[in-house]
């Protein structure tokens, strides 16, 4: 059985689909050549797993999602790893 989760240490890699604060959710269209939609996951689940609230960029809407097998996950650097040096 694979540990995963609040159990599981910060800095290891996760088994299947999970997301950060502010990680972007993308799920793909329902049709050929529907784009599909994208937002930011928000506050569910401290240990990242589904269903994810998430911000819809195209309406502003928060949703409960429980992402299927066209959803994926755009990891972005945690806010206190990012580069951040002034121009």
């Amino acid at each position: 059985m694979t540990v995963t989760g609040a159990r599981q240490e910060q800095g290891r890699p996760r088994a299947g689909l999970w997301a950060r604060l502010g990680d972007r959710v993308v799920v793909g269209g329902s049709t050929v050549g529907d784009e599909g939609r994208d937002g930011e996951r928000r506050v569910h689940h401290e240990d990242g797993t589904p269903p994810f609230d998430v911000r819809w960029s195209d309406t502003g809407r928060v949703t409960l999602v429980l992402p299927g097998p066209d959803a994926r996950v755009q990891h972005l650097p945690p806010h206190d790893t990012m580069d951040v040096t002034p121009p």
